[in-house]
Parts: C-alpha cells; sequence; structure tokens
C-alpha cells in the first residue's frame, strides 16, 4: 500500500487530501501497533505531498516529545508554550505560519523550514495529547485548504494514538 499511496496533483487540494484521508484510512485500519501506523502515514504524506518535514510530537511529563516522523533530525523536546508546536498546544488549536521566522520564540529545529502547520492532537474527551507538524521550506506554503486537510488527518492521528 505504501508504494501505492498516490497523490493525484491534478484535482483540487482539497480532493486531494480527501483522497489521501480515505488512503491512509485504509493503510491503518488492519493494523492494531500506533507506532507502525503513525510511522506509516508520516512516510505516505512526506512522500506523497512532498512535505519538507513531516511528525508527531506527544505530550510526557509535561513537555511535547519527538514521535514518529520523516524529514532532517528534528528538537526532541519541547516546552508547553515554546515554539509553533508548544503554542498550538497551549492553545489548543491550530496555527498556520506563512513565515516561521516571524513567529515568537519560533524554534529554528531546521533553518530551512520557511512555513509550518501545527495541529493539535485531542483525545475523545478533547484533551490534547500532541501536536501534528508539517514543516515547507518554502515561505507562505500553505493555506486554509491545507489546513482543513490537515486538521482531518490529524483526527485519523489521534484515533490511531489513542487505541
Amino acid at each position: 500500500m505504501a508504494d501505492s499511496f498516490i497523490i493525484d496533483r491534478s484535482k483540487s487540494k482539497a480532493q486531494q487530501y480527501a483522497d489521501a484521508l480515505t488512503q491512509l484510512t485504509f493503510l491503518t485500519e488492519d493494523e492494531q501497533d500506533w507506532v507502525a501506523n503513525v510511522s506509516n502515514v508520516m512516510a505516505c504524506l512526506k512522500y506523497g505531498f512532498g512535505f519538507f518535514w513531516v511528525g508527531v510530537y506527544l505530550i510526557k511529563e509535561s513537555e511535547l516529545v519527538l514521535g514518529p516522523f520523516q524529514g532532517p533530525v528534528a528538537c526532541t523536546r519541547i516546552k508547553k508554550g515554546r515554539g509553533v508546536c508548544g503554542t498550538s498546544w497551549e492553545q489548543n488549536k491550530t496555527l498556520l505560519v506563512p513565515d516561521v521566522d516571524t513567529f515568537p520564540g519560533h524554534i529554528a529545529c531546521s533553518s530551512d523550514s520557511k512555513s509550518e502547520v501545527v495541529v493539535p492532537l485531542r483525545d475523545k474527551h478533547n484533551h490534547v495529547i500532541g501536536v501534528f507538524d508539517i514543516d515547507s521550506e518554502r515561505l507562505n506554503d500553505f493555506d486554509t485548504d491545507d489546513q482543513k486537510g490537515l486538521e482531518a488527518i490529524a483526527h485519523l492521528l489521534s484515533k490511531l494514538l489513542v487505541n
């Protein structure tokens, strides 16, 4: 399945994300191990959409700790309220950042990262359990279609993490 993860660039961005969600749901539905599932989702997104970096951070002992990801080496631990990821966690909302260098307190895990979307991952009680982080090496690379599509994928990731 991972080799056949296809994003049809001739479709609208919204449809690309809808198709991706269908494929990712199919990919993960028969596997119970969350690490295997989330790792495969990250690989599909990295290579299917061409993201610079894509991964999850999970809350452990009052900080975000790096989970499965694809891309360059990343920051391992992030405090609540620090950087885009820590701020998304603290505010319990998606952050769409067109230029990370203008974000107060941005943590530069890689100087090649230029824009970012971070989506909270929530349990069934709507408590934040981590964040889904997507970076681009291009400025202003994400829009509201990306935000909506990535929020839908974050919902799938949340279900994979709490099962």
